[in-house]
């Protein structure tokens, strides 16, 4: 069935499901969406509605019926848990999304936005990446499960507008960071890995820091309140079956990283490298022209937001994820 759909500015008043509004971004495009205007935002805590259950989500949009829904919920992690834990990774994804999806196409959902992960394309694609490199290559092996738990939520939202005309859409965000991120040492990405490590450097008068790799890959590195302006930005402005990349355009190798956060810290102390430990994919730059074309651009730098998030971290340590 083909998709005839014309993006407008969506309803403040309706029914909005952010799944996964606790989480780093579905938190933010909670946020996003309150300061908007949106006047009814729902939400349910993991303890509340488990989005594994199929049964218990169909029984949640039999009684909410959400006009809007943004699919942020996931289960996430860094490199070593991805490879530690690749069943779990795989699976869970795999139920939240074919749950919530299925559950938003028989009750009527007018408009879906599915958040996936830059982690999606091949371990060496042309940079920086565009959108159809999606399955020209192998995967990198370290996250390979989550990747294509991911990609078959791409599938997923493609196969609905195709078979029966919804104008749901699909955005992959570049590695993300700020307020409410993870911060544990198992299950913490880069970025909040050394905001963590460094800050307790520098409070124990550590006079080193050992990072894992060798310094040398390239990140991409995006605000997450500027990934929830993309997201509504997307909902009024965008249509079309081809997954959309969100992030800056620009990257800096890990070494600069660390750097960048030992100043945002106030770490003086040296910075080592475990070069046995994984490197992971070389270089990940998303192609962000097609999001560009819609009119969006990311407003929160690299220093900014980094000196913001180790503030936010420093405000909220007794009460954010350590372990």
């Amino acid at each position: 069935m083909a998709v005839s759909y014309t993006p407008s500015p969506l309803d403040r008043d309706a029914t909005f499901y952010v799944a996964g509004h606790r989480g780093l971004v579905g938190s933010a495009v909670w946020r996003n969406l309150e300061a908007n205007g949106f006047s009814n935002l729902v939400g349910r805590r993991s303890n509340e509605l488990d989005l594994r259950n199929r049964d218990a989500v169909f029984e949640f949009f039999a009684e909410t019926r959400p006009r809007y829904v943004v699919l942020a919920a996931a289960k996430v992690g860094g490199i070593l848990a991805n490879d530690t834990y690749p069943v779990d990774f795989l699976s869970e994804n795999l139920q939240i999304q074919t749950s919530v999806l299925d559950a938003a196409l028989k009750y009527d959902v007018e408009r879906v936005l599915f958040l996936g992960s830059s982690c999606i394309y091949p371990k060496y694609a042309a940079q920086p990446i565009r959108e159809d490199s999606l399955l020209t290559g192998h995967l990198e092996p370290t996250n390979d499960a989550y990747a294509i738990a991911k990609i078959a939520g791409i599938m997923h939202i493609q196969s609905v507008r195709k078979q029966y005309g919804r104008p749901w859409i699909s955005a992959m965000p570049t590695n993300l960071y700020g307020p409410g991120d993870n911060f544990s040492p198992t299950g913490s990405h880069v970025m909040p890995a050394m905001i963590r490590r460094y800050d307790e450097a520098r409070a124990s008068g550590a006079p080193k820091v050992t990072n894992w790799g060798s310094g040398t890959p390239r990140r991409e590195f995006l605000h997450v309140d500027d990934m929830a302006s993309a997201c509504l930005h997307l909902l009024e402005h965008f249509d079309g079956p081809v997954q959309v990349n969100v992030g800056t355009g620009e990257d800096v190798t890990i070494k600069e990283l660390a750097e960048i956060v030992a100043d945002a810290v106030g770490y003086v102390g040296e910075i080592e490298w475990d070069t046995s430990k994984p490197d992971g994919t070389p270089r990940k730059l998303l192609d962000i022209s097609q999001l560009r074309e819609t009119g969006w651009s990311p407003e929160i730098s690299l220093q900014d937001g980094i000196h913001s998030t180790v503030q936010w971290f420093r405000e909220n340590h007794s009460k954010i994820r350590l372990k």
